[in-house]
């Protein structure tokens, strides 16, 4: 028997809701998904749990979304990275990301399941 392997996402976000709602509709729409509630618990995930793409809001305490996906980014080339935002210091943000070498797309928030998913399929 054949296994199929399905693309595992890690969705980052300190709003717990919406970490668990984005985590529930990759589920059901084929994908291994789970969730972390802050950027350090984001990274220690990635570590052990090895996800193909990174799924993370941008303003979050302990270490931003950006942060945390430059670190995952360090230990994970083939790792991609999505992130999304409401806040308007995200500009500066991807800014300082930027000058470090960094280059990521940002969904706005709130985050539309059908063009998440249609992103998702572009980007795997």
């Amino acid at each position: 028997m054949q296994t199929v392997t399905r693309p595992r996402v890690l969705v980052a976000d300190d709003e717990r809701v919406i970490a668990e709602t984005l985590t529930i509709i990759l589920r059901k729409s084929g994908f291994e998904a789970t969730s972390a509630y802050d950027g350090e618990e984001a990274v220690a995930k990635a570590r052990s749990w090895k996800p193909d793409l990174f799924l993370s809001d941008v303003v979050m305490p302990r270490l931003t979304g950006i942060e945390a996906a430059m670190r995952i980014r360090a230990e994970l080339s083939s790792c991609r990275i999505l992130l999304f935002s409401g806040m308007g210091a995200t500009s500066d943000l991807l800014s300082q990301a930027g000058v470090q070498g960094h280059d990521f797309e940002v969904l706005a928030k709130p985050v539309q399941p059908e063009a998440l998913l249609e992103r998702l399929e572009v980007l795997m």
